[in-house]
């Protein structure tokens, strides 16, 4: 018998140890959950049972953040700022609840959120043979993107007309694997209990993603079916003991995006165009909405949350561009790209199927350099920051869409998506015109800059104005910041649409023919290219090593382990734990100053709270953006915290994982029901939560 090379040994058992290699590392299905690595590291396997009723208890926010059911009741626990939004929308210029918090005592007092979507996970069903069936051999790039669109939204389609479930199509590994994913929609959320933002974002942005940390990241509301509070049958039991150090702990919630799978050629891409692009983007934001907060004091409440947002992006973006610029990670990625491509070349068969997948990405790569900085100002719209410009645009596609099958439609359009897409556009919503008219005005006046002043779209786009004038006239004229005259256009159908005389109407149809046809270059020249190559470089995976790979983030529902552990920092030894008394050395130590400034309520009830309680904790299990709001439970499903954040180390998890440093951020059960007790006086909170006082 011929003995096998040894760097051929080497590669193969590089992947099939990957799971263990890579510690607590995983942001892994529900359906394909880590058993080997949990009975061998933690002699813990999750029954069937527990992690059905963690998936069923776990929550998606339809703004990008995830929470859980905590009561039989409805009553849902998230992020102060995953609920910030909704709690801005709910303020007026007399009346501001992320300043001042809010407590319903009573049913009858909570706030209906006007556009708030939760989604609870169902089931989950493998349609990959029915995806790839669709796209034939001899197919060109536009018949593959077009055959697999069309598969995606029938299956779709079909699951909500059988089931009346929300119904989307799940790319895995980039193309590997598609899984149909169902929930339960909820639509009637209203709002029961939220601290000031000065506790939720205690330290503001000088401590945002740092650690150790002092907040009370913590929002509840609650799920209504026909008017009345949803009856849950899974939720999760609050644990008033909290965690231990070093005791066992899962995160169950929605990661955004990583991109841990991505080829070497494609990750370079994003480090050198599309990362430092969308960093240039935010600081410009963050800048226009901090001069245009400083006009007063209602300007500084209306860019509130969406100056926090774009904060929050400056600091995620640096963090992450700062690990691909580092050459221990790219040699890190290199290396795991070539051991997989070493071990195809020792295997001739998978080779010949495989090995061309690497020079694919990188040929798709190299179209969506040609179009990217155009795709971007047009079809992302990034030339027309303006909520009323989305809303003309979702308008005048969605008549166009809708006279065509359900098959051929964009996805945003697909049939199954449109109860959602509604309730979105007829929301009540306040729009504010000043803020809209800077946004548009500053987006214009880049377009300008980036497309050249006296290119033939942008002369169209600013009709003979400056783009200050211009937006002035655009928001000015637009009557579509009344709900009803949107719903009056949608209903009117495309015949309503097409007769109508809206400025914002009019600026969407100048720009949506050059911004469908870079779409549609986009499709068919990089993301169908991309997802088939992807698909290739997955089936090579799981060809030499198996599932022990999970697939990237995809805001969907994934379970994460990991241990409570401190680290160290600057050579010092830093516990895994901070306390409420921290938190009030924390303001003291920065001159009880804005954003070190503990609200009233906190410093009226000092004498009242118990300082040694934990307040905050880290753990190592693996998190990205989409987590905020999860879940920390226990080996007994009880919830003993909920992730509001990572350290400064975690912010190159979208690209790669590494514990010695890198954290998850939690709030501890035992302090959120301290403060509820003692601080906010919600005794109706904590006995719904089945807490003792």
């Amino acid at each position: 018998m011929q003995t096998q090379p040894r760097w051929l040994l080497i590669a193969t058992l590089f992947f099939l140890t990957a799971a263990l290699a890579r510690a607590d590392e995983g942001m892994w299905l529900f359906s394909d959950p880590p058993r080997d690595l949990l009975k061998t590291k933690y002699d813990f396997d999750p029954s069937p049972e527990w992690l059905e009723h963690l998936q069923r208890s776990s929550v998606r926010f339809n703004n990008g953040g995830s929470g859980s059911f905590v009561s039989a009741d409805g009553l849902v626990m998230t992020n102060h700022h995953v609920g910030s939004g909704a709690l801005q929308k709910l303020s007026t210029a007399g009346r501001d609840y992320l300043a001042t918090g809010f407590l319903a005592k009573t049913p009858d007092e909570e706030l209906r959120c006007h556009d708030l979507e939760l989604n609870v996970l169902v089931s989950i069903e493998d349609v990959t043979d029915r995806i790839e069936a669709a796209v034939k051999p001899d197919h060109s790039p536009q018949q593959a993107y077009e055959a697999r669109r069309a598969a995606m939204n029938t299956i779709e389609q079909q699951s909500l007309e059988k089931t009346g479930l929300r119904s989307d199509v799940v790319t895995l590994y980039h193309g590997g694997l598609y899984h149909l994913y169902r929930y339960q929609r909820y639509t009637d959320v209203r709002l029961v209990f939220a601290p000031e933002v000065d506790i939720a974002f205690f330290g503001g942005d000088p401590d945002n993603f740092e650690y150790p940390r002092y907040c009370l990241d913590i929002c509840f509301f609650r799920v209504y079916e026909n008017d009345k509070p949803a009856k849950i049958e899974h939720y999760l039991r609050w644990s008033p003991g909290g965690v231990d150090d070093g005791e066992l702990v899962f995160v169950s919630g929605h990661p955004g995006r990583t991109n841990r799978l991505k080829t070497v050629a494609h990750l370079k891409f994003l480090r050198d165009r599309i990362l430092p692009a969308q960093l240039d983007e935010v600081r410009r934001r963050e800048i226009l909405l901090e001069i245009y907060g400083g006009r007063s004091r209602e300007a500084e409440r209306q860019a509130q949350q969406e100056l926090f947002g774009y904060r929050n992006r400056r600091k995620a973006l640096l963090g992450a561009l700062a690990g691909l610029q580092d050459p221990e990670i790219m040699k890190r990625k290199t290396a795991e790209e070539e051991a997989i491509r070493r071990a195809l070349a020792g295997r001739p068969e998978l080779e010949a199927k495989y090995a061309d997948a690497w020079q694919k990405v990188a040929g798709a790569i190299d179209q969506w350099a040609e179009i990217e900085e155009e795709y971007h100002l047009l079809e992302a719209a990034a030339a027309f920051n303006s909520q009323l410009f989305h809303t003309a645009r979702h308008i005048v596609r969605l008549a166009e869409e809708s006279e065509k099958p359900n098959a051929e439609r964009l996805r945003e359009y697909r049939q199954s998506n449109l109860a959602s897409l509604r309730q979105q556009l007829f929301s009540a919503a306040p729009i504010y015109p000043e803020l809209e008219i800077t946004r548009l005005a500053d987006s214009l006046g880049m377009y300008a800059e980036m497309a050249g002043i006296e290119s033939p779209m942008v002369r169209k786009v600013l009709s003979g104005k400056s783009p200050q004038a211009r937006a002035e006239e655009l928001i000015g004229g637009t009557r579509l910041a009344n709900p009803a005259q949107r719903k009056t256009l949608v209903e009117g159908g495309p015949a309503a649409v097409r007769a109508s005389a809206d400025p914002m109407i009019d600026l969407v149809r100048l720009v949506d023919p050059p911004a469908r046809a870079l779409r549609k270059q986009f499709d068919e020249n990089v993301e169908e290219p991309l997802n088939q190559a992807y698909g290739k470089i997955a089936r090579a995976r799981f060809a030499l090593g198996g599932k022990d790979v999970y697939p990237d983030a995809t805001f969907t529902l994934r379970l994460a382990l990991g241990v409570v552990r401190g680290l160290e920092q600057a050579g010092q030894a830093v516990p895994p734990w901070t306390t409420i008394g921290g938190a009030y050395l924390h303001a003291a130590e920065h001159g009880d100053t804005a954003p070190f400034k503990l609200p009233r309520s906190w410093t009226e009830h000092k004498d009242d709270l118990a300082l040694n309680t934990p307040l905050n904790f880290v753990s190592t299990n693996d998190i990205i953006g989409g987590n905020s709001g999860s879940p920390v439970v226990n080996r007994d499903g009880e919830l003993v915290g909920i992730i509001f954040d990572g350290n400064r180390y975690s912010l190159v998890w979208g690209f790669v994982y590494d514990d010695e440093q890198g954290r998850a951020v939690a709030v501890d059960s035992r302090a959120i029901t301290e403060a509820l007790n003692k601080v906010y006086s919600a005794i109706n909170v904590v006995e719904e939560l089945g807490v003792r006082r």
